[in-house]
């Protein structure tokens, strides 16, 4: 009997001794870890005011697919050199990709096309083709810039004077973006006026000088820092409300789609900046992984209006929940 009760108490210590090593550890039942993955996002600007959804598509992407994300902006908007010291720095500390918007296209290509980076580059934000970008996601801008030309024609704007705002012609895709605009308007009657507020012309000294040509102008800009200044020109100051016969802008933050349901702002073209964010680090993961990814993802731009607002359609895409 005394042998017995040895026994037993041997057993249940066995039993005991197993369960500890299938709770508390991995010698029996080898766990599988989950990897995580590191992410730098560079942007081309000193703050990511502009960026919400954008934010908000990465962070769901980064939830599903275990990314830690270094988000990364400039000191300077728009310094080309600084972002790609920033690059390389991120490169050098061991990010496993890069998601890149150049504040400069033509410098990012040319620097991508002088070494190999030692981690996956996704490029948005500008159409660049590199074979040492592992993918590209990104609005066709002239496109873009078409459909805003468009839009500005059908309102009669050609045959006024269109007065044209950004902050800098060279600045990300925003060339592209005029050039599609210039070729909507092509062979129609009308003075279309550039103006660069960031090279010295003040936007309120240049929409004042608007009431100098005789007619209400419609006034365009080609950036959604230079939509925002314009709305607030028009929002805070009626006189020049008298010069301006409608504004057209492009983005679609909190304080542009408020202005463009009060009415200040005609119409803003924009596109899917949460799909965009979602995208470029699902992009970046599969690089990391080394798995077949699509070289360039085109996204479509859309020209909304005060009415599309409440469209079911535009709701999900400019208040998107992450």
């Amino acid at each position: 009997m005394l042998k017995r009760e040895k026994l037993l108490w041997a057993l249940f210590a066995g039993i005991l001794a197993v369960l500890y090593l299938l709770s508390s550890t991995d010698l029996i039942i080898k766990e599988k870890k989950t990897e995580i993955y590191t992410v730098s996002v560079i942007i081309s600007d000193t703050s990511d005011e502009c960026y919400g959804s954008f934010k908000k598509g990465v962070e769901q992407a980064a939830a599903e697919y275990n990314v830690d994300i270094r988000f990364i902006t400039l000191y300077e908007k728009g310094d080309s050199a600084q972002q790609m010291e920033f690059l390389r720095r991120e490169i050098d500390d061991g990010t496993g990709a890069v998601i890149l918007e150049p504040a400069d296209p033509a410098e990012c290509r040319r620097l991508l096309d002088s070494f190999t980076p030692g981690s996956p580059v996704i490029v948005t934000g500008s159409l660049i083709h590199s074979d040492r970008a592992a993918a590209c996601v990104s609005v066709d801008a002239s496109l873009a810039g078409r459909r805003l030309g468009e839009a500005v024609s059908r309102d009669g704007a050609p045959g006024r004077f269109v007065a044209v705002f950004t902050e800098n012609l060279d600045y990300g895709s925003v060339r592209e973006l005029y050039d599609g605009f210039l070729s909507a308007l092509d062979g129609q009657n009308g003075e279309i006026c550039l103006y660069e507020t960031s090279k010295g012309e003040h936007m309120e000294e240049a929409v004042r000088s608007l009431s100098s040509k005789g007619e209400r102008a419609a006034v365009v800009a080609l950036d959604p820092s230079s939509t925002r200044e314009a709305a607030k020109l028009l929002e805070e100051e009626p006189f020049y409300r008298e010069s301006v016969a409608a504004l057209y802008g492009t983005g679609a933050t909190p304080a542009l789609l408020n202005s463009l349901d009060q009415g200040v702002i005609r119409g803003l073209l924009t596109s899917n900046a949460f799909d965009n964010g979602y995208l470029c680090v699902e992009q970046a993961v599969g690089a990391i992984r080394r798995q077949s990814i699509e070289a360039v993802i085109l996204l479509d731009s859309y020209f909304i209006e005060k009415d599309d607002l409440r469209d079911r359609q535009y709701e999900k895409m400019l208040y998107p929940m992450s």
